[in-house]
């Protein structure tokens, strides 16, 4: 194995590892753990975004509403707020659960993946993208969330 081999590895290891850790956020239910997670994962000040699926973005830019749907949450305490949201709703309520697509990778500050929404029966019903820019720490400092199916 090259040098250069042998540091793609690593990377892709590491996107690997924390694209995991990120997804298993999503589905904890724990309160205090996730709380510990959010801290372990982003910088304080962190932000992540979400970009809604595309017939709710249509919805918020028709004439009389005039929004771009994009949504943003800083700091921990939203970022609390955004997951147990998405948690009381997707995971407890319904049943679903959220898994990688073993496509984490890595360029410089920057890890992306995508993942998907499955029900009980292991059938994606969604489809989401990350692109995760990272602090000199290794801490997410921004998360873009695209919903892409």
């Amino acid at each position: 194995m090259t040098d250069t081999q042998a540091v793609v590895e690593i990377s892709s290891r590491s996107a690997a590892e924390l694209a995991e850790k990120y997804l298993a956020l999503w589905n904890e239910p724990d309160a205090d753990r996730r709380r510990r997670m959010i801290a372990e994962l982003w910088t304080e000040d962190g932000r992540h975004f979400l970009q809604p699926p595309q017939e709710i973005r249509e919805i918020a830019a028709q004439p009389g509403i005039g929004l771009t749907a994009i949504l943003e949450a800083r700091g921990y305490e939203e970022i609390e707020a955004r997951v147990t949201s998405a948690y009381e709703h997707w995971v407890g309520s319904e049943g679903f659960s959220f898994r990688g697509r073993d496509d984490a990778d890595r360029l410089g500050d920057v890890v992306k993946f995508h993942w998907e929404a499955v029900a009980k029966d292991g059938e994606a019903f969604g489809v989401g993208l990350n692109f995760l820019v990272l602090a000199a720490d290794g801490r997410i400092e921004r998360d873009y969330t695209f919903v892409v199916a």
